[in-house]
């Protein structure tokens, strides 16, 4: 009897969630990736799924961040087995740190951190909708640190502005990275991403490096009020993750945001 398919997504960075565990007795141990890479391995039947997740992953994380130790075997797969693999691999597992997505036939486990109950559940939701009922989902995520929630608090929800189009930090934008860099003071050695995000508008690869621009702004900012760089990594998502609708002008200003995390 052929055994299912197994695929498991791991990293220790911040932005994948996903840490070690081998897919598959047939399948070498892991590699252990390095801060900021995304390790996918398992076992798959063939080079046509195999390929189909790497771009999915690449598409979402970058391709130099994505590590392959897929082997291809003799596996069975359930009825469109990849494409709601393809489903689950989707933006919202940014959300997560320092856990595993695990995807073993038709039971799908999830773990790590996210940094607050609405993220847990919003996960947890859209992964129990882009499946059958055939499958079984074991959600073990778990909200994240009072670190986590210090920087939730002291950003309150408020958005810190830019100049339309531009790096450059509005008087308001700066008072409240004051404020973070004070509270970042207080989570020791732990570190922190800066995540830059956009509305819809405009073309995808400009908003990306649009966000990437105005993270890699606030960490200059912060480092300038003595936050250690080494302390601070910053990425770009562009228009991926909208908290807001994008169709009025008050969700794309929502949507235009500095987020903090914790990275461990």
């Amino acid at each position: 009897m052929r055994s299912l398919p197994m695929l498991s997504l791991l990293s220790l960075s911040l932005l994948s969630g996903l840490d070690a565990a081998p897919a598959a007795a047939q399948v070498p141990a892991p590699l252990s990736p390095k801060p900021g890479q995304i390790l996918i391995s398992g076992t798959v039947p063939d080079e046509a799924s195999k390929a189909a997740m790497l771009a999915r992953l690449r598409e979402l994380y970058g391709a130099d961040r994505v590590v392959d130790q897929i082997a291809i075997g003799n596996v069975s797969l359930p009825p469109n087995w990849s494409a709601y693999v393809q489903k689950l691999i989707n933006p919202n597992l940014k959300l997560i740190s320092k856990g595993q997505l695990k995807v073993d036939g038709n039971n799908v486990s999830l773990r790590g951190e996210v940094a607050n109950e609405a993220q847990r559940q919003q996960v947890a939701s859209d992964i129990a909708t882009s499946l059958n009922p055939t499958y079984t989902v074991n959600n073990g995520l778990r909200v994240g640190a009072a670190e986590q929630n210090l920087l939730d608090a002291t950003l309150a929800k408020r958005i810190i502005e830019f100049d339309s189009g531009k790096t450059t930090l509005t008087p308001s934008g700066k008072a409240i990275l004051d404020e973070m860099a004070a509270a970042l003071h207080k989570v020791g050695d732990k570190k922190v991403e800066v995540i830059g995000h956009t509305d819809n508008v405009g073309l995808r690869e400009s908003n990306l490096a649009l966000s990437q621009a105005r993270a890699e702004a606030v960490r200059q900012y912060l480092t300038e009020r003595g936050i250690g760089a080494a302390m601070i990594a910053v990425s770009g998502q562009g228009p991926d993750r909208p908290v807001a609708d994008n169709a009025s002008a008050d969700g794309r200003a929502h949507n235009r945001r500095i987020e903090f995390r914790i990275a461990q």
